[in-house]
């Protein structure tokens, strides 16, 4: 979330980048300015109230000591009035400042200087590929295809027990989820990340802190007995770990990972691009999370792309880096870099992860600040996550881009979790 000093101090700037992510913030910031303006009157006029009552009050004793007894009741009456009035305008600004809060809100995190403009993923900037130009054996299958030859994943048992992308990981295939997010889980942590395991259900609170709310909350499934979302990524419960939390700057930068099932309702997905693994309702994921001093936290962000490049790396998928247009990008995010890779049998490129840097977006929601250790003055910090990695799409990549007409190899790197070296 935008400070209101900032966007009162860079009123054109902030139209001017917000239209990088193809929103118009025209009427908006001129709604928040308004806004701000009669908060700051009705704040100065209720102090100068306050002033004067205090004034006021600091008289009438000296009034009745000097037997002033009418000009002290006055004074005194007049002291009801004021309080009166001040009461009133705390009213006032009570209601314009929930007004402001909401205004702010609904306003989308500015886009890096470095954020291309576009207005859909085919307008994303390629950082960097590597690709090998694949050749599957003749009668090379889709990765659902697959899933019922080797009876590793059931897509119609998932339909059966609860609805359309619930699949049922079985025999091999459920091991070789595990295998992932083991492999996953301990590359974080000899990166020096440590180890969570959070609740898989957030209040709305948190889910506010992220930036999930009011964002995306279509998107969320919803216990409303208890007021509970479903978790979407584990960037929602970790991240605010650090809620309203203020940190020593010397402890930065924070990083943590963590493990979970996600769940999105994905409404509006439907056609080909949404079958088998390609998008489904709940899945597994590995994030890494990371909390850093403003002026690193760019320096962080390639040390994270680096991290989750060299996942794809070791089990040698083809890949692409994608830097997010502003029109593609989220709502929270300042800067993105999607990973892609290569799924030989579809002959197309799915995205397993992004790493955005949010800057101080997220954390003025959190309320999440470190003391600088020179200046002792309290600032707030930026954050960062990635996905490392999302497992579907892995897991359909590395079942097409490896099918022999023996089988399904594993790469080198999972066969110490898997204990087995090919699906056959």
């Amino acid at each position: 979330m935008l400070t209101i000093n900032f966007i009162r101090e860079n009123t054109a700037l902030v139209i001017e980048k917000l239209a990088i992510k193809n929103f118009d913030g025209s009427e908006i910031i001129s709604k928040i300015i308004d806004a701000d303006k009669t908060r700051r009157a009705l704040q100065l006029e209720s102090d100068n109230r306050q002033a004067e009552m205090n004034n006021l009050s600091r008289q009438i004793g000296d009034l009745f000591k000097a037997g002033k007894k009418e000009e002290a009741e006055a004074a005194r009456q007049k002291t009801a009035t004021l309080k009166d009035e001040i009461k009133g305008l705390t009213q006032k600004l009570e209601k314009i400042e929930k007004k402001l809060q909401k205004l702010i809100e609904q306003v989308p995190n500015l886009p890096h200087e470095s954020v291309p403009k576009g207005k859909s993923a085919t307008d994303n900037k390629k950082i960097r590929k590597r690709s090998s130009r694949l050749k599957l054996y003749t009668g090379a299958m889709a990765h659902w295809d697959l899933a019922k030859k080797y009876d590793i994943i059931d897509f119609e048992l998932g339909v059966k027990l609860t609805g359309a992308g619930f699949p049922v990981y079985k025999n091999k295939g459920a091991k070789l989820q595990r295998a992932l997010i083991n492999f996953f889980l301990d590359e974080n942590k000899k990166a020096g990340y440590t180890e969570y395991w959070p609740p898989l259900m957030v209040n709305a609170d948190s889910a506010f802190g992220t930036g999930q709310l009011p964002d995306k909350e279509g998107q969320m499934y919803y216990i409303k007995s208890d007021e509970f979302y479903m978790i979407p990524t584990a960037e929602v419960p970790v991240t605010n770990i650090y809620r309203d939390v203020i940190l020593d700057a010397k402890v930065l930068p924070v990083k943590c990972t963590a493990y979970t099932p996600c769940f999105r309702r994905e409404a509006g997905s439907y056609g080909k691009d949404v079958r088998g693994l390609n998008r489904v309702h709940q899945f597994d994921k590995v994030e890494i999370v990371q909390i850093q001093h403003p002026e690193k936290s760019y320096e962080t962000f390639k040390e994270m792309v680096s991290h989750v490049e060299s996942l794809v790396v070791k089990l040698k998928l083809p890949y692409r880096i994608m830097k997010l247009c502003g029109g593609d990008m989220s709502f929270t995010s300042a800067l993105t870099y999607d990973f892609e890779v290569f799924s030989a049998a579809q002959g197309k490129w799915l995205e397993v992860s992004s790493v955005s840097n949010f800057e101080s977006y997220q954390a003025n929601r959190l309320k999440l600040r470190f003391r600088d250790e020179s200046s002792k003055k309290m600032q707030l910090a930026h954050t960062l996550n990635g996905s490392s990695l999302a497992l579907p799409r892995i897991v359909a990549a590395l079942l097409e881009n490896n099918q022999t007409e023996k089988g399904i190899i594993i790469p080198k790197v999972l066969r110490k979790y898997t204990g087995f070296d090919i699906i056959s």
